[in-house]
This record gives structure tokens, sequence and C-alpha cells, in this order.
């Protein structure tokens, strides 16, 4: 960072002359060296997958959670700082548990979302807090259909067909771009997913490390066994 900058990120109320929010811009940076998430809507669903990143053989890859159940009918991955992101998946389990209550439904994954990211923004607006760092990427069906969503550290979201976090969103991205079909089935999302998360880790991906989350119009939210998800990645990258 320039010397001149520097004074503007002492504290997250302090813009810079150039508009910007650096500590803003740093929760972003603590996203992109997070573990690479994908996510995509499929023709009556959607599908979450993460590479959580094993760093170590002693380390007991069950232990790492990256996908979280928020409501029957709902979903995240996170991409960043996981202790962040558990803080954001409770308020949202208790905004989901409030909803259903007062109403009597199934929150909307959009209110929902809405939500979780008016909370974020106003740790981007007073002193003495700092931003989450963690970007979720939220999937459900909801009486809309199915949904995909994500969240910047900033408070803003965006609506998805298929997207990725993390650091190997670029390549994700890319391949999602070419190959990404709005009217598979689930097989072909998951296999879909399962490669572009392939190419986001550069090949290095360990079918050990893998977890794999999906909600359907008519299957509640649920995160596939070790022995599917060693299926599924058999099928769509040979075990590599």
């Amino acid at each position: 960072m320039q010397p001149s900058n520097m004074a503007y990120d002492r504290a997250i109320t302090v813009f810079s002359p150039d508009g910007r929010l650096f500590q803003v811009e740093y929760a972003r940076e603590a996203v992109k060296r997070g573990t690479t998430t994908v996510g995509m809507k499929f023709s009556d669903g959607a599908v979450l997958i993460v590479d959580k990143r094993v760093s170590s053989r002693l380390v007991e890859p069950g232990s790492i959670e990256k996908i979280f159940k928020i409501d029957d009918h709902i979903g995240c991955a996170t991409s960043g700082l996981v202790a962040d992101a558990r803080a954001l998946i409770d308020r949202a389990r208790l905004d989901a548990q409030i909803n259903e209550i007062t109403y009597n439904e199934k929150i909307q994954i959009k209110t929902l979302v809405k939500r979780i990211c008016d909370f974020k923004q106003t740790y981007t607006q007073y002193g003495g807090v700092r931003p989450f760092g963690t970007a979720l990427l939220v999937a459900g069906v909801d009486k809309t259909g199915p949904r995909l969503f994500s969240t910047d550290p900033s408070g803003a979201l965006m609506e998805y067909k298929a997207n990725s976090e993390g650091a190997g969103r670029t390549g994700a991205m890319a391949y999602f771009e070419e190959k990404y079909d709005k009217d598979m089935n689930l097989e072909a999302a998951v296999d879909l997913g399962v490669k572009a998360l392939h190419k986001g880790t550069e090949g290095k991906l360990n079918p050990d490390a893998i977890e794999i989350g999906i909600v359907q119009k008519d299957v509640k939210f649920h995160i596939l066994s070790p022995e599917e998800i060693k299926s599924y990645v058999t099928k769509a990258i040979g075990g590599k």
C-alpha cells in the first residue's frame, strides 16, 4: 500500500480520498485466500460443493465444516474466515426460525439473504468493529424455485445461476461460463460442479476433502456421505 493511503485504513468508518474503505477491501482479500467453493442451480434444486483444503494428513477431514444447513430448504457454503461464517450462520438460523414461528411459513431465500447482508453492512459503518471476512454462497428452494445468492463482506448481494468464491474462483467461473446449462439434472450439476472445482484448484483436488450439499424441491437440504461424494468425484475426474 502507498504511504499516503495508510492513514485511511486505521478505522472502518474512514473513506480514502478516492472513495475506498480499505478494511472492507482487506476482508475481501481474506475471502480470496479462502478455500474454493462452487454453487449452481439445476432444473429443480441447487448444489454446493467445497474443497475443504486439508492442510495435514493428521487432520480429520470430517472435523472441517464449510457447508452448513440453515433450514430444511436452505444451505450455505463459506469461503474465508470460518469462525466469522459460523456467527452469521447462527444468526441466519435464528431469523429462519423466527419467520416460521411468526408467519407459519418457511422464509424465502432472498429475504433471508437480505437480512444476512443488512447485518454484514452494519459492520462496515461503526467504529470498534471489523467487517466479516467471509463470503457466503446461499442456496435453496422456495415457492419461487431454486435460488443461489452470493454475499460480500461489504453487505452486497448478487443472485447467480452458478458462482464460485475463494482462491480458485477465476478458474471455476471460466469453466461455468463455458459449460453451464440451466436445464441440467442433479447428476449433471454435481458432475459440473466437481469439474469446476477441479479447474479452480488447478487439478489438486483431494476426493477425501470435498463436501457436497444438495437441496431439491421435495428433498430437504442435506450433505452427502463420504461414500456418495467419492462416487461423484471418481465419475467426474477419475478420482484424481
